[in-house]
Order: structure tokens, then sequence, then C-alpha cells
């Protein structure tokens, strides 16, 4: 045998060896998050979910985003971003904080829509007639009310 063929060889052995060693070994429990949902069990159809403390004030962004979140994303995610038990979640939740679900989240949930992922109430559809310039208001506005809540 020449050098080469050993070479290639031995790699191969170690590759397989490793794969199976891989394969071999128990299952890993999965990587998630500690953020569970609350159980809504008690709440009446159509009911907020969070309780949402008002901030102060709005910033002009976040006025403008209020504005565009009441006429695009209240009907489901209800007044003041607090959810509707049944129908879909609170944005003023420990979930949606920003290191957890970024600004860009937000925009490509409007756009495309979003697989049911923390919560039981079905995928999200994506927001027709809304801008990314739009969402950006809207997240503004949630953003503003997630800190007024304690959420950073």
């Amino acid at each position: 045998m020449n050098k080469l063929t050993v070479v290639v060889a031995v790699i191969l052995a170690g590759g397989i060896g490793v794969g199976g060693w891989q394969y071999l070994q128990p299952e890993a429990a999965p990587v998630g998050h500690s953020m569970a949902s609350p159980d809504t069990g008690a709440l009446a159809p159509g009911a907020p979910i969070a309780t949402v403390a008002l901030p102060t004030e709005l910033s002009g962004n976040a006025q403008l985003g209020k504005s565009i979140f009441e006429a695009k994303c209240a009907d489901c995610h209800g007044e003041n971003a607090a959810g509707q038990n049944g129908v879909a979640p609170p944005l003023v939740h420990k979930v949606y904080e920003p290191s957890h679900h970024s600004d860009m989240a937000f925009v490509l949930a409007a756009q495309n829509g979003v697989r049911a992922h923390h919560w039981p109430f079905g995928n999200m559809p994506p927001v027709e007639g809304v801008t990314p310039g739009d969402v950006k208001m809207v997240i503004a506005y949630v953003r503003e009310l997630q800190r007024a809540n304690g959420i950073e």
C-alpha cells in the first residue's frame, strides 16, 4: 500500500468511528427557554391575558405605532397588546422581551406570519397592508409598553 491509501483509510476509519460514537450517545434534552406561557384556563374566551400598565407618555413613534396597532393588530392581540384568551397572545409578556424576540422577529412575523410555538392559539397569518416601516412603529409602541411593565 502506498502512503496516500493509508492516510485515506485512517481518515475514513476515524470519521466512521466518530460518527458511530455520536450516534450511540443518549439523545440530549431539547434546548429551549424557561419562559412558560401562563395558564389561561380560568379566563373567559376573549378576556385579556395580561394586565398592562400604560406608560405615562409615549414617544412620537410609539404614538404612531399605537394607531397602527389598533387598526391592524388589536383585533387579535387585544387592547394595549394584552392578548385575548383563545385568540392571540399578549405581546406585553416576558416571552416577547427583546432578548428573546428581536425587533426583526416582529417584522418577519407581520410579513410572513408565524407558526405557533409558544402559545396554543394556532398560527399567525401575515398581516396584510402593513409596511416594514409601519411594523417598526408598532414595535416602538410594544417596546414602550413592555418597558412600562418591567420587560426589558
